[in-house]
Formats: C-alpha cells, sequence, structure tokens
C-alpha cells in the first residue's frame, strides 16, 4: 500500500462486514488516502425477529457482521471502532417504519436511515467517542460532482449526487435525502465501478468469501417487519371495489400497500385484484384491476431541492417513483414555498404509493426528492 500522503484526508468508511463496503475501503487506501473504519451498531435485541443467518443492518446477526467488518479492517491495516446509535436508530427508522404504516402509507425506510443514521447520527456520535476523521465515504454505489458546470439547473458551487456508472447498482434514489452539508463531507469510492469490478477486486485482495456472499437483507423488506407491531396495531375492516362494496374484510392495513397482489384473500374472481388504496382513518382498503393502479400526477411533500432554491417555472424531469421503477418524464413544479412539489406525468404511472419516495433526476444527476403524498390522482378510484 502507498504511503499516506500530506494532501490527503482522513476517511472514515463505514464498514458493514460485506464486500461493497470491504472495496470501498480498499480503493481509499490504495490511492493514498489514511482509513478509519466505523461500522454502527443497530441491534438492541428489542424486537422479536428470528435470525435467517443473513446479514443486514438491523437483526441479531449483527455481531457476525462487526466482526466480518474487523477481520476487513485487520486485513487493511486499518483501525476499527464500532458505533453505538440503537437509541436513534429506533427513534428515526423503526418507529418513523411503524408510524406510516399506521397512517395507511409506505415508507422507504433506507432512505431515512442514510438521512438521519448513516450520515448523521453515526457521524455525530463518532465524534463524540474522539473519532477523528475528515470526510466520510461508503460503498454506495452513486457518483458526486463537485463545482462549476456539474448541472445546468443545480447551479456551480454545489455538490450533485449522480447515478453509479453501473445503472443496475445505483443507489442514488437511497441516498436522494441527504443534504448539501452531507453530500459535501462524503465520499463514494465505488461509483465508477462496476458490481462484477467489486467482486474482482474482493477476490484480488483475498475476499473470496466477501465476494460469493449473497447481498445483505434489510429485515424491514421481508416477512419479519411485522414484528414492529403491536397487538392492537391491526384490526379487521372492510376491502371495498371501486364502486365502494365491501367485499371482504382485511387483517389489518400495516399488511397491505398499493400495488399488491398477493395475500390480498379475494379468490374466485374474474380476474386479480390489487389494493388501490389504504384508509387509515376508516380501517379499510380498496382493490380493483391492475389499471386502476395507473396515475397521472401526484404531490410530493418534504421536497429537498439540490439546488439553494427552488427552481423557477416547471422544469421537465426524469421521475423515479420507488426502487425499482424506471423513472418516468414529467413536469415537476414547486409550490408552497418549494417544500412541496406537483408532479405531472406525460404518461400515466402504475402503483404510485404514499409514502415511498420520489426522486427528479435531470440526466442521471439528483435535482430534488420528496415524498409522494395522498393526492394521488388515481384512475377510477373515489378520493
Amino acid at each position: 500500500m502507498p504511503a499516506q500522503r500530506p494532501d490527503r484526508p482522513l476517511v472514515a468508511v463505514g464498514l458493514s462486514g460485506g464486500v461493497d463496503s470491504a472495496v470501498a475501503a480498499l480503493v481509499l487506501k490504495k490511492t493514498g488516502h489514511e482509513v478509519v473504519g466505523l461500522t454502527m451498531k443497530t441491534w438492541d435485541g428489542g424486537v422479536a425477529i428470528p435470525d435467517e443467518g443473513r446479514s443486514g443492518c438491523y437483526g441479531p446477526g449483527e455481531a457476525r457482521d462487526v466482526e466480518s467488518a474487523a477481520a476487513v479492517a485487520r486485513k487493511l491495516g486499518i483501525p476499527h471502532h464500532t458505533v453505538e446509535v440503537a437509541r436513534e436508530y429506533r427513534g428515526a427508522v423503526l418507529d418513523y417504519f411503524r408510524s406510516e404504516y399506521l397512517a395507511g402509507r409506505t415508507p422507504n425506510p433506507c432512505v431515512r436511515c442514510n438521512q438521519r443514521i448513516k450520515f448523521g447520527a453515526l457521524i455525530r456520535q463518532a465524534r463524540i467517542d474522539g473519532i477523528r476523521f475528515d470526510l466520510f465515504a461508503t460503498g454506495h454505489y452513486a457518483r458526486l460532482t463537485r463545482g462549476e458546470g456539474c448541472s445546468p439547473l443545480v447551479g456551480g458551487g454545489r455538490v450533485v449526487l449522480r447515478r453509479a456508472m453501473d445503472r443496475r447498482k445505483d443507489q442514488s434514489y437511497f441516498l436522494s435525502g441527504l443534504s448539501q452539508a452531507q453530500l459535501s463531507r462524503m465520499l463514494l469510492p465505488l461509483g465508477e465501478l462496476s458490481k462484477n469490478q467489486v467482486r474482482s477486486l474482493a477476490r484480488e485482495a483475498g475476499w473470496d468469501d466477501l465476494a460469493s456472499r449473497p447481498e445483505s437483507q434489510n429485515f424491514i423488506e421481508s416477512k419479519s417487519y411485522e414484528a414492529l407491531f403491536r397487538p392492537g396495531d391491526n384490526r379487521p375492516g372492510p376491502i371495498h371495489d371501486l364502486a365502494g362494496k365491501v367485499v371482504g374484510e382485511h387483517k389489518g392495513i400495516t399488511r397491505y400497500t398499493v400495488g399488491q397482489r398477493r395475500r390480498v384473500g379475494l379468490g374466485g374472481r374474474s380476474g386479480p385484484l390489487y389494493i388501490v388504496g389504504v384508509d387509515a382513518a376508516a380501517n379499510a382498503v380498496t382493490v380493483g384491476p391492475k389499471e386502476a393502479l395507473l396515475a397521472e400526477s401526484f404531490t410530493a411533500r418534504e421536497v429537498r431541492w439540490a439546488a439553494a432554491s427552488p427552481p423557477e417555472g416547471s422544469p421537465r424531469l426524469l421521475v423515479q417513483v420507488r426502487s425499482g421503477h424506471p423513472g418516468a418524464e414529467g413536469v415537476v413544479t414547486p409550490v408552497r414555498g418549494g417544500r412541496e412539489a406537483a408532479v405531472a406525468f406525460d404518461e400515466p404511472q402504475p402503483a404510485l404509493t404514499p409514502g415511498q419516495t420520489a426522486v427528479f433526476y435531470e440526466g442521471d444527476a439528483v435535482f430534488g426528492s420528496g415524498v409522494i403524498g395522498s393526492g394521488v390522482a388515481r384512475s377510477g378510484v373515489r378520493r
């Protein structure tokens, strides 16, 4: 490894125990940076979820991930620290997740975790613990551009978050809620690399086990998330069709999300039915055919703009409404002083889900993001 250069900042790398963060630290080390590893500890044992033997950001398998991260640090010859953020994680992610579902919305906990925990509480607590570093880096697949001319709409002097070169692994969607202050102190060493290149670098470094390990799983994306809810959270209620007729009974609104087809419990119909609405106040869900999921517009709340202020007029942007959505062209208009944004698509889009994150792209640059509100203009659904 090359010697530390005096003009290189000291970089803390968020080591999760997986291949991506390990290679991020390796790349920084190879380019002459002084590196220190940080691993956040979020598991407090307060949620009864099974240990399925897989890695993830929260769960009873955390000790394995911490040891894996420590082994990476030993291999690289860098200091390694664990940082306790369980209390912050419970409040900012777990409690938020539960309250959003109880309100009839489907949140994105990963966006929230990045904004409040990985690039927030983890860094603050590490500094309180006396760990010195200048910049913070992770193994996310995304890129950062700094300086003049980096984006015509965003303007010079700002830090612009961009999609990764490997579009199949791009994670800019999940980082879209970060502020300029957070982006300005970040490094993303994997933004120019493909997943195959990352695995190859890991094997060259002797990390064959990391290179072949399955992708980590957030327990919230599995059935285990039901353990977050209390016995009284889920009460049976009516299932309505688009005409308002009761056609069945649901088992509790936290078990349903817009676009869901499986486990709706209405067999024997002439065609498949999907969840097209969740009404927390009435403790009811609405079902309809697939075409009823199409939406022409929505209003985003809690909007964060990449520029110093909301744009003038209504720029045409690519809008991505969930992590697996390819994005669709539309017009984005700031409203309520830019705190919200009205989005109108060129073509109707399926399964817009209140609570999910919507990201506005100018080319491959994140222009802004917000949370899909309840005002989704969906064809055929009573609002």
